[in-house]
């Protein structure tokens, strides 16, 4: 049998990044935590955790966490069904997810939080580019996830939500100076353009498909969804806007639509754990139901 008094320190400590921190999380001491890792590490036969700074799991010590966290939300199912069985009818658990920036600056966050406003959780939530999610999945760091792929991983499910459309977007000054004489291949290398990270290739994704052919496209990284709208406003740089987030600023000309009948959309998945958790399916619903207001669909 496991001992998930071990099990949870582990948890504790890839969550809270550091062996302190997760002594004050779980109300203990950093010895009796070091102690609890350390003897599930001897039973195991393997390291569980890279002890750095923060501390992370290795991918024997994602999968337990993964089975913890899952563990968690059944005997959260229990206690609805048999609340004699559960002495702390306050205590939440942990529901990790993933999502892309996009999607949480627009029709995510309010979907998780109508759920997590009545459900007991705490939720976590990763931010990567939809093409990515699905490693959080496969790692067992989350137990769901937003993603650019069809294909489940393994021990997941996996639904369409529908598609975001995203429209090139520039300041009417920056499209004077950069597009006077239209966007093609030859401004697009000289224009500077924004992405989110080294990951986001939405922007080279639309400059291919309007040139036929890739473009080595300038590039400004602004980390963040709001920010990237700042940015263009600012004309600092072209980018890919969600239509629905910029929607106000097109109609009122401070932003500019490069290629009008070139908008690019981007297909969205729903992956899940298979746990059998009323809570997770909860949330499914949450989600599935805002995709379909925000997203064109499926």
């Amino acid at each position: 049998m496991l001992d998930y008094s071990a099990l949870s320190a582990l948890a504790a400590v890839v969550r809270e990044g550091s062996f302190d921190r997760a002594a004050s999380a779980l109300h203990v001491t950093p010895s009796a935590i070091s102690q609890r890792v350390r003897l599930l590490e001897e039973r195991m036969g393997c390291a569980l955790v890279v002890r750095d700074q923060p501390c992370r799991a290795t991918e024997a010590g994602r999968r337990l966490c993964q089975h913890v966290d899952r563990v968690r939300l059944l005997e959260q199912d229990l206690s609805d069904a048999v609340p004699s069985l559960v002495s702390d009818r306050a205590a939440r658990v942990q529901l990790p997810v993933a999502v892309n920036a996009d999607s949480l600056a627009t029709w995510f966050a309010p979907a998780v939080a109508i759920f997590a406003a009545d459900a007991p959780v705490l939720v976590e939530i990763a931010v990567d580019d939809q093409d990515h999610t699905a490693e959080w999945l496969r790692s067992g760091v989350v137990m769901a996830a937003v993603t650019g792929g069809a294909r489940p991983a393994a021990g997941c499910n996996s639904q369409a939500l529908g598609a975001m459309r995203y429209v090139a977007a520039a300041s009417p000054a920056f499209r004077a100076r950069h597009f006077a004489e239209g966007v093609g291949a030859a401004s697009l290398a000289v224009a500077p353009s924004l992405v989110f990270n080294t990951k986001d290739a939405l922007q080279s994704q639309w400059a291919r498909r309007l040139c036929h052919r890739h473009v080595e496209l300038p590039r400004h990284v602004v980390p963040s969804s709001h920010a990237f709208v700042t940015a263009a406003l600012a004309g600092m740089g072209w980018g890919l806007h969600p239509l629905s987030l910029i929607a106000q600023h097109l109609k009122d000309g401070s932003l500019v639509d490069l290629a009008p009948t070139m908008p690019l959309d981007v297909p969205l998945y729903w992956q899940q754990a298979r746990a059998a958790s009323a809570l997770l399916e909860s949330l499914t619903r949450q989600v599935v139901a805002a995709a379909s207001r925000a997203l064109l669909p499926p």
